[in-house]
């Protein structure tokens, strides 16, 4: 029996078989979950494709964090496919790259800003809301993050966005808790999925890991940080909340 045997997990931003989120699905069903995944416009048709390497194949929604109607419809939309919820996890991201990231910090405009922080932090808390509705009597939501206690290289306004992300992490663990929600993130290292290499120079970030990791890390290895967030949806961490777990080979622990 799998840890998650008999659970429903929405899995949001699954892409590609290199993103964090497919590899989630993938071991939420190994362990014995019932999956639902979700994407939006053009990603849908890369979305489509990816999921037939699961088995079985999940339902794909289709949910834009920045629209309204999609997040209002949400529980609607999985209601037809599952009777309740006992786990979201939120693998959404965006920054644009030409202005928002790569060093440009100090000339990035705030509409590309503002989208940043709607998509990347405050769609943690509009998702997990939409989802209310079908939470089972205890739910955990997680979140995936960059460590954001610290500024990295090009990194940028992703990285205010990501402040702002583990701070919501925190408010949602407070006002959700009561109702036997637990919101966790797990701070991963750096991997090589699309939104990392859509960020010019990101490519640094290896070269930091591979000198200070002590336990060494692999960019191209997504099972370390998925198998955290699979634990955090399961039933092992049962008065664990507004924590951000470090998947990262023990980078945040090293002072050079």
């Amino acid at each position: 029996m799998g840890i998650l045997e008999g659970k429903t997990v929405l899995v949001s931003g699954v892409t590609l078989d290199t993103s964090i989120g497919f590899h989630v699905a993938r071991i939420a069903q190994a362990e014995g979950a019932t999956v639902v995944v979700s994407n939006f416009g053009r990603a849908m048709s890369l979305t489509k494709r990816v999921i037939k390497k699961l088995d079985p194949v999940p339902v794909l929604l289709e949910v834009d964090v920045t629209n309204e109607e999609h997040l209002a419809g949400l529980a609607d939309q999985l209601g037809q496919h599952v009777d309740r919820l006992d786990g979201l996890v939120h693998s959404l991201a965006f920054a644009n790259p030409e202005t928002a990231l790569g060093g440009k910090f100090l000339t990035t405009p705030w509409p590309d800003v503002a989208t940043a922080m709607q998509i990347s932090a405050y769609s943690l808390a509009s998702l997990a809301m939409a989802c209310k509705p079908l939470y089972a009597d205890t739910a955990s939501v997680v979140g995936l993050t960059f460590d954001a206690r610290v500024s990295w290289p090009v990194y940028d306004w992703m990285g205010v966005s990501k402040a702002a992300l583990e701070s919501t992490s925190r408010y949602l663990a407070r006002y959700l808790g009561p109702k036997g929600i637990r919101v966790n993130l797990v701070a991963a290292g750096p991997l090589e999925t699309l939104a990392k290499r859509a960020i010019g120079g990101a490519d640094e970030f290896n070269n930091v890991w591979a000198e200070r990791a002590p336990l060494s890390w692999d960019p191209k290895d997504m099972e370390p940080t998925a198998r955290g967030v699979v634990a955090l949806l399961s039933d092992w961490f049962p008065k664990t909340t507004g924590e951000m777990i470090h998947v990262d080979g023990g980078v945040h622990a090293m002072g050079a």
